[in-house]
């Protein structure tokens, strides 16, 4: 809940500038840092290690880089920051990830999971082919490969797009909560 009211306050103070996110007022990546600064517990890399992989995007040749061992809670945070990062959306200057720096791993790789051989839960929140994501009524829409995965076209996977950028009202950001809790409850229901 603490997490939950800490992003439904950042998208407020994101509402309230003139340019939204793209204002210089508004700096997304050290909020999310002071967040999980607090809120992860001092051994959330060892929990996190061989368990959690983080996709991302190598800035000097574009590769694709799954991190998932951690050797510190700010080598997790530094992870979790780089897979956050947009270019221009978020700066202009990508973090960095044990000295090398990196951005979204969703230019690279939507969900780059075919290389690791345990069962492996994916997550999004567009509608595509995943474990966990919204299910859109399937006579409006097409699915198309992009970056090693699948994305749907519909109209609601375009308002997703388009609240992941600029944030929508708090009663539009509980639905959407209420939402991925209800698709998390129904895979979980159905494995």
């Amino acid at each position: 809940d603490d997490l939950k009211e800490f992003f439904f306050a950042l998208a407020t103070e994101v509402r309230k500038t003139l340019l939204g996110p793209l204002s210089p007022k508004c700096s997304l990546l050290a909020n999310l840092r002071a967040v999980l600064q607090r809120m992860l517990p001092e051994d959330s890399y060892l929990l996190a290690s061989g368990r959690l992989h983080i996709s991302l995007t190598r800035v000097v040749d574009g590769q694709n880089v799954m991190a998932s061992e951690f050797s510190s809670k700010e080598e997790l945070i530094q992870a979790l920051l780089c897979s956050c990062f947009l270019p221009i959306y978020c700066g202009f200057i990508p973090p960095s990830y044990r000295g090398v720096r990196y951005v979204d791993g969703g230019f690279t790789g939507l969900q780059p999971v075919s290389s690791l051989e345990e069962p492996v839960i994916t997550v999004s929140p567009f509608t595509g082919e995943l474990d966990i994501c919204p299910r859109d009524c399937p006579a409006i829409f097409f699915c198309f490969q992009i970056f090693n995965g699948s994305i749907q076209i519909s109209i609601e996977n375009l308002c997703r797009i388009s609240y992941a950028l600029f944030p929508p009202s708090t009663m539009v950001l509980n639905d959407i909560f209420s939402q991925g809790y209800q698709d998390t409850a129904l895979f979980l229901y159905r494995n």
